[in-house]
C-alpha cells in the first residue's frame, strides 16, 4: 500500500481545526470521520431496533422464520417491506462496522 497525500484548501483545512481543536488536518480528519461514522452506526441500530421490537426477534431470527415459514402474513406489503429495509439496514450497518473498524 503506498501513501497517499491529501491536499486540502485553507478554509476546509481551517474548518476542521475548528471543529475538532487539533491543529493536524489529517487527525482533525479522523475525528471527524470517526464521529460521523460512530453518529450513522448509532442511526442504524437505531432503526434496526425498530423492527426487532416490531417483530419481537432478531433479523436472523426473523429471516429464518421468513423463509421456513409460508404463512400468508409474510408475504404482504408491510412484511415485504419491512424484510427488505431491515435486510438492508444489517447490510449497511455490517459494512460500514467493517470499514470503520481501525478507527479509535
Amino acid at each position: 500500500m503506498t501513501d497517499m497525500t491529501l491536499v486540502l484548501p485553507k478554509e476546509t483545512t481551517k474548518a476542521l481545526t475548528e471543529l475538532t481543536g487539533e491543529p493536524r488536518a489529517e487527525v482533525a480528519l479522523t475525528l471527524i470521520i470517526r464521529d460521523y461514522a460512530r453518529r450513522k452506526l448509532a442511526e442504524l441500530e437505531e432503526a434496526l431496533s425498530r423492527y426487532e421490537s416490531k417483530y419481537g426477534m432478531s433479523f436472523e431470527a426473523y429471516h429464518r422464520k421468513w423463509e421456513a415459514d409460508k404463512r400468508e402474513e409474510l408475504f404482504g406489503y408491510e412484511a415485504e417491506w419491512d424484510f427488505l429495509d431491515w435486510e438492508g439496514l444489517v447490510t449497511r450497518h455490517k459494512r460500514l462496522a467493517e470499514s470503520f473498524a481501525w478507527l479509535p
